[in-house]
C-alpha cells in the first residue's frame, strides 16, 4: 500500500489533524534537502512536501519564489534531488512528495522521473500546471505502474462538478487551497473560507483533504484541523530556514510547535 493512503487510512480523530510542511530543495544551502527531510520527521511532521524549484514559479508568493532562486542558484537540479534522496529510505519512514511545476518533469522524461521516484522512495506527484485530462490519456498509467500517487489541487473557483471529478480520480488526499491567492499572501481562515469548507464537507467526497494557503502556526492548523483532516505549511517553513542558526534545532522546534507538542516529548 502506498505511504499516503495508509497514513491516512491509520490516522486517529483523537491525534488531532495531519501536518504536511512543504520546504524547496536545495534551501537554503545545496546539501540541506537531507537534513531539513530528517528534521522535519524527528520534529513529528506526518508527510513532507519537497519542491522542485523551478524559474517562473508562478502560483508562489514572494517567499517560496525566492527560495527556488536560491536553490537554483545553489545548483539544484531534478538529477541532483534524485541523487540527494537516494537511501533516503534507510532512515525515512513518512510519506514524501515531490512538487512543481511540469516542465522539468516532462524535460527529464515522465517514466524516466517516475521511475527514480520509485527507485527512491517517492510517493505522490503534486504538479498543479498538469491538467487533468492530460494526465488520465497520457500519464496515469505510468504513474500507476511506478506506484505513485498524483495530488490534485482544488480551489474555491472550482465548480462542485469538478470537485466531484477530482475526487473520483483520486487516491490520497485532495490538496485543498484555501483561496484564491498565491502561496503566503494571507493567513487564517476567513468568514468565506468557513463557507468554502462547508460546502465541501457537504459534497461528502471520498478522499481526505488538506488545507494549503494561509497556514502558519499551530492556531490556524488547529482550525483548518477542524474541517478537514489537516493542513499544508510552506511559506511560514521558508521563512523559519531563511533564519535559521540552528537548522535541525529550528526544524524541530517549528514542528513541534504548530502540533503543540511539548519540546521534551519524544516523537
Amino acid at each position: 500500500m502506498n505511504r499516503i493512503t495508509e497514513l491516512f487510512q491509520q490516522q486517529q480523530p483523537e491525534s488531532g489533524g495531519l501536518l504536511n510542511v512543504y520546504f524547496t530543495a536545495g534551501f537554503p544551502e545545496l546539501a540541506d534537502t537531507r537534513r531539513v527531510l530528517q528534521a522535519l520527521q524527528d520534529g513529528g511532521v506526518d508527510l513532507v512536501e519537497i519542491g522542485m524549484p523551478y524559474s517562473d514559479p508562478v502560483a508562489d508568493g514572494e517567499t517560496i519564489q525566492k527560495s527556488n532562486d536560491r536553490a537554483l542558484e545553489n545548483g539544484m537540479t531534478v538529477r541532483t534531488l534524485f541523487q540527494q534522496l537516494e537511501n533516503m529510505r534507510e532512515t525515512i519512514t513518512v510519506p514524501v512528495l515531490l512538487m512543481g511545476y511540469v516542465n522539468p518533469v516532462l524535460q527529464y522524461g515522465i517514466e524516466h522521473f517516475c521511475r527514480k521516484c520509485a527507485e527512491v522512495g517517492v510517493d505522490g506527484l503534486i504538479l498543479p500546471d498538469m491538467p487533468m485530462d492530460v494526465y488520465l490519456k497520457e500519464y496515469k498509467s505510468i504513474f500507476d505502474s511506478y506506484g505513485l500517487l498524483n495530488i490534485f489541487l482544488i480551489t474555491p473557483q472550482t465548480s462542485d462538478a469538478r470537485i466531484r471529478q477530482i475526487d473520483e480520480v483520486s487516491e490520497g488526499f485532495i490538496y485543498t487551497v484555501s483561496s484564491a491567492s498565491v502561496t503566503g499572501s494571507k493567513t487564517g481562515v476567513s468568514a468565506d473560507m468557513e463557507t468554502y469548507f462547508a460546502r465541501l464537507n457537504a459534497l461528502n467526497l471520498k478522499n481526505p483533504r488538506l488545507i494549503g494557503f494561509g497556514i502558519q502556526d499551530h492556531a490556524t492548523f488547529s482550525k483548518a484541523s477542524q474541517q478537514a483532516a489537516g493542513a499544508i505549511i510552506g511559506s511560514a517553513f521558508i521563512r523559519v530556514l531563511q533564519e535559521t542558526s540552528d537548522l535541525e534545532q529550528d526544524v524541530k522546534s517549528f514542528v513541534r510547535s504548530v502540533k503543540n507538542y511539548p519540546e521534551t516529548v519524544e516523537i
